[in-house]
């Protein structure tokens, strides 16, 4: 049994209020077949207390938009690790260092992730440059219709630079 539609868009709103309040490694865990508590996890770092508490802040106050409020909080004192329970899915934001050392996504390598794509992000070349970790390649979204290429070659006409108009 995967994650319910509602756990999937829930978590999708909490990984986007993260992503929106600059949170790193933002990522989606399907926990369903593993636990029986929950749903789904929502992963996020940031580099000091005082993002991981904004990115909590945003994730609690749009999700409250939604009408969704956390069952139980755990570590806000504290900020390296805050553990936000909306029932079907937890957030856990942490500090990077927290989520070096913890890598709750190797004990969870076995369950399915659910794909998350920041909106906010600059698509991958806006800038004239490869996005990070791509080295130019591209990927499934950049091909158009049945992959075909999405900057077709400009047809010869025999009077451009470099040709002898034969």
């Amino acid at each position: 049994m995967t994650a319910s539609t509602e756990a999937r868009e829930t978590a999708l709103l909490a990984a986007q209020a993260a992503a929106d309040k600059l949170a790193t490694d933002v990522a989606i865990v399907d926990v369903s077949e593993r636990l029986a508590i929950t749903d789904a996890f929502v992963l996020a770092s940031a580099p000091n207390e005082r993002q991981v508490q904004a990115i909590v802040d945003e994730v609690e106050e749009r999700l409250r938009e939604h009408g969704v409020k956390p069952v139980r909080r755990e570590g806000v004192a504290e900020a390296r690790w805050v553990l936000l329970d909306f029932v079907d899915v937890v957030v856990h934001v942490q500090h990077a260092e927290e989520r070096a050392y913890y890598a709750l996504e190797r004990l969870w390598k076995d369950c399915p992730t659910i794909p998350f794509v920041d909106r906010s992000a600059p698509p991958a070349g806006a800038d004239g440059a490869a996005a990070p970790g791509t080295a130019g390649t591209p990927s499934a979204d950049d091909a158009g219709p049945a992959g075909a290429d999405p900057t077709p070659a400009p047809e010869p006409s025999g009077d451009g630079p470099g040709t002898t108009g034969r």
